[in-house]
């Protein structure tokens, strides 16, 4: 005689099943945003009227440097700069030289995250009357970047420039322990960051991320 499964087995079913299609929806969305991160620059040649450097690595502030140098901007903004480093720190840190276009690189001492670095820019752009800005940061963090800045500063337009730091490895993901773990981190924060920017009037975080 078969025997019916009682109510228990049934929301047990139904409830691993659910699990099971919430990770397969979560597996899913990871790997298209693995694929949706750039590989490669698609614009070196347009104009802005600011350039925002997100800080995070070296070679991000020489990529800003150099949008700098090249008049693809008329002044550069790095943001979330630790508290008590100055101008020479930064710049120094960077590249032999850099002093040269100091008079138009500015610090911004109170971003903590990447919502607080849109916050400081968006302040930073209307003071300056900018309406468009190239953003410099690591390609695995750009999709989050450019939605916080969007949200940030919505009539202004911003130009995507992302960086590649040789140790992440974003054309096979997969196969790197460390780069796998850092894109799946930055998926969770990129969902997290796109439900906030459904709620009206949402605070910024305080806490880095």
């Amino acid at each position: 005689m078969t025997r019916t499964p009682g109510r228990p087995h049934l929301v047990a079913r139904a409830l691993l099943l659910t699990l099971g299609l919430l990770v397969l929806i979560w597996c899913g969305g990871l790997a298209a945003f693995a694929f949706s991160i750039p590989t490669e620059p698609t614009d070196r040649t347009s104009r802005a009227d600011g350039i925002v450097v997100l800080t995070g690595g070296s070679e991000r502030i020489e990529e800003g440097l150099r949008l700098l140098r090249s008049g693809l901007g008329r002044k550069l903004l790095v943001s979330g700069v630790a508290e008590g480093l100055t101008l020479e720190d930064v710049l120094g840190a960077a590249e032999a030289g850099a002093e040269e276009v100091a008079c138009c690189v500015e610090l911004g001492h109170t971003a903590e995250n990447t919502a607080g670095n849109a916050s400081e820019a968006a302040r930073w752009m209307t003071q300056q009357g900018f309406k468009s800005l190239w953003l410099v940061t690591g390609s695995y963090h750009m999709p989050r970047s450019l939605l916080e800045f969007r949200r940030a500063m919505p009539e202004a337009r911003v130009i995507a420039n992302p960086v590649f730091p040789g140790h992440v490895k974003v054309e096979q993901w997969w196969r790197f322990r460390g780069t796998a773990r850092l894109i799946a981190s930055e998926y969770a924060k990129y969902l997290g960051a796109s439900l906030k920017a459904l709620l009206p009037n949402s605070p910024t975080p305080s806490k880095a991320s």
